[in-house]
């Protein structure tokens, strides 16, 4: 039975690694790995490989090894090391070894002169631009580089120097021989090696030349034991040149895998361009929560349990496609209905006096903690004379169909009683800044006898309760759900949506949330869901909007 469910549900993937089990391929070995540059924080498209290659070693009781791809010294930091490892054990994982690239540089600098004895790599002195004008188009064969046919005692010697120092970056790189009329542009003798005099974090000044990632990438699968190489559909077209490393070394050879990366709708998943946004000061920083670093998701409020869903949600695919971020809101709402506590807190306070409330009375009222989980109990809400209400919660003017507070209205304040308005204070601007309501004390929430029927209910906070608290309320980076189809010659940046991060300063809230501890995470009744900013203080308290209860979008496109 088992057997038939495991059938049934396998993508193709996991329908490969099946095949490699029945024939013995790998001995039923499963062993992944996770190999990011550490040149930037990582973001949704890596939290998919995440998911999937420590799922996949978790399916097949294998392993998953987090490698680092240490192999450009100019654009990698220990702050992003650091920063990976945070965000693949925040989303639940924990691999079977911790390697980098730059673990093999030796063993990589001892193939790479096996090539050449082996007359399949030589030094060209052409410069990159060079090498890229002779490269040909996918319909033109390129052109033989004029080193091309160096004595293997040349290239060797030359590829020591390079190794010592003696030459300039872009003076040199080492080449492999293959065939430079190959339909696949990247057979066209690649680049294995290229001089960078940069200091590079791990092996300080010891080396000053640097595999390319084709170079390392699947040798350093090869030294793991790795069985399937799992990679991002761009990565199809190299999978020739990982082959031909492999074999023309002789050594063991892993299978690479290649399945579609994730576009997320109204966003960037280009490193280059999140890079811009954050320089360029456009988001606070790699954790602004506008962004799909997953930094940034946290602290927006996004939980690991929502990422992880989501990501089995979109699936496996051979093909790209945009998925639709309506997705990964879905996902957080899901996950967020079931645990998030609620509570009360108005944005845009707008006072009520309840002229018929005794002076000085307060009573506390009994509210759920979360109705789709009981046995997180109930909660305790003040209630006094003097509440706020959402300046939007009240119109003089009202349309059809407006259930909300209204003059002469009758409206149920959650939890508590029915109110009607019979007072509208105004300012010399004839701004409302109050407004004078009678209660109706046999109407309470719980025990009503009152017979009364209303549409609306707000909510609201009782104004000698009340504490004050920035609220960031985010929306979408883009105003486009596509940047792909911007038109050339406009920038990208000009989609920026200008209303992508609105802050209310004075929202009122119940004074139980001062003492709500960074990352925590609430539903605001009828608002959305919220979490705590490491910006909060005991004095004044920052939330940031994770996602509305609706999505407004879907309504606003209709």
């Amino acid at each position: 039975m088992e057997a038939t469910e495991h059938k049934s549900s396998v993508n193709f993937i996991e329908q490969i690694i099946d095949s490699h089990n029945e024939s013995g391929r790998f001995q039923k070995r499963v062993h992944t790995r996770f190999p990011p540059e550490p040149n930037g924080y990582l973001h949704i498209g890596h939290a998919k490989s995440i998911c999937l290659n420590f799922g996949l070693a978790q399916k097949y009781n294998g392993k998953c090894n987090l490698r680092f791809d240490d192999t450009n010294p100019a654009t990698e930091d220990v702050e992003y090391v650091d920063s990976i490892r945070n965000d693949v054990r925040w989303l639940g994982f924990e691999w079977d070894g911790e390697f980098f690239a730059s673990d093999y540089f030796d063993q990589l600098y001892e193939w790479a002169e096996q090539l050449i004895r082996k007359g399949k790599a030589y030094v060209d002195d052409q410069t990159a631009e060079e090498i890229a004008a002779t490269r040909g188009t996918p319909t033109v064969p390129g052109k033989e580089s004029p080193f091309r046919n160096r004595s293997v005692e040349e290239n060797l010697d030359l590829f020591r120097r390079m190794k010592a120092g003696e030459f300039d970056e872009g003076s040199k790189v080492l080449r492999a021989k293959i065939d430079m009329s190959s339909p696949n542009m990247h057979m066209r003798d690649p680049v294995l090696y290229r001089i960078k005099k940069a200091h590079h974090h791990r092996t300080g000044d010891r080396w000053c030349i640097y595999p390319m990632y084709d170079f390392a990438h699947g040798l350093s699968d090869s030294i793991e034991g790795i069985t399937h190489s799992i990679c991002t559909l761009e990565f199809e077209v190299h999978r020739p040149l990982y082959d031909w490393l492999i074999d023309e070394l002789g050594i063991y050879h892993p299978q690479q895998i290649e399945f579609a990366r994730l576009n997320l709708a109204y966003t960037v998943m280009s490193k280059r361009k999140l890079l811009e946004l954050v320089e360029g000061k456009y988001v606070s920083g790699w954790d602004d929560p506008r962004l799909p670093t997953i930094s940034g998701l946290r602290r927006r409020g996004y939980t690991p349990a929502a990422i992880r869903h989501f990501a089995d949600k979109i699936g496996v695919a051979k093909r790209d496609n945009i998925i639709d971020v309506a997705l990964l809101e879905f996902c957080i709402r899901e996950d967020l209905n079931k645990t998030a506590p609620r509570t009360m807190v108005v944005l845009r306070p707008l006072k009520v006096v309840i002229t018929n409330y005794p002076e000085g009375q307060t009573e506390m009222l009994s509210a759920v903690v979360n109705p789709e989980m009981p046995e997180m109990g109930s909660r305790s809400v003040p209630f006094g004379r003097e509440i706020y209400i959402e300046q939007d919660d009240f119109m003089e003017n009202p349309p059809k169909g407006y259930f909300r507070l209204t003059p002469g209205g009758e409206v149920r304040l959650k939890y508590a009683y029915i109110i009607q308005c019979q007072e509208v204070v105004k300012d010399e601007n004839g701004n409302v800044t109050e407004l004078r309501c009678i209660y109706f004390p046999e109407s309470k929430s719980g025990s009503d006898t009152s017979g009364k029927k209303v549409k609306g209910t707000l909510h609201w906070v009782a104004a000698h309760d009340a504490a004050e608290a920035e609220v960031r309320l985010y929306d979408r980076l883009f105003t486009i759900p596509d940047l792909s189809e911007i038109p050339e010659g406009q920038d990208w940046k000009d989609f920026i949506n200008p209303k992508s991060l609105e802050v209310v300063s004075h929202a009122k809230i119940e004074k139980s949330l001062l003492q709500a501890e960074s990352g925590s995470l609430w539903q605001f009744e009828r608002l959305g869901y919220f979490c705590t900013d490491p910006d909060t203080t005991p004095q004044k308290p920052v939330f940031n909007r994770t996602v509305t209860l609706k999505d407004t979008w879907a309504k606003a496109a209709h």
